[in-house]
């Protein structure tokens, strides 16, 4: 993983994805230390943005707007299925490395014709998806 990560000036050209989670603290540490994304902007306990590359990741707490009730009484809440997909170089040493880190996994490596890919879970829940292009 890249563990620096350029702060953009602007948003242009930059990709968002918005990820409730339970404690924005516990998962600023994971995105940054885990996955080398680079603090933002900084409106904790509620909000948090994070940047790796040209992908802005938002996280937003319960304290947050996108945390507050839905007006026919649902609550957001972290985890499901949709996920960011981040490209990687080298999976098995990723694999090796977020274990010695006791990250958790929702699987094992898996293979297809487009690659070998992995899911992990942020501290809150919500999935992250390692990706090694075949050929790579």
């Amino acid at each position: 993983m890249n563990a620096r990560t350029q702060i953009p000036a602007t948003l242009e050209g930059v990709g968002s994805v918005r990820y409730l989670v339970d404690d924005v603290d516990t998962a600023v540490a994971f995105y940054a230390r885990q996955l080398g994304f680079a603090l933002r902007a900084d409106a904790r306990p509620a909000f948090a943005e994070l940047v790796r590359g040209p992908l802005r990741l938002l996280l937003s707490g319960p304290a947050s707007t996108a945390g507050r009730p839905m007006p026919d009484g649902r609550t957001p809440v972290p985890g499901g299925w949709n996920r960011m997909h981040l490209v990687v170089d080298d999976l098995d040493a990723e694999v090796s490395r977020l274990r010695a880190a006791s990250v958790t996994f929702r699987n094992d490596v898996v293979s297809g014709p487009g690659g070998r890919q992995v899911l992990i879970e942020d501290p809150c829940g919500n999935p992250v998806e390692l990706f090694q292009p075949a050929g790579a």
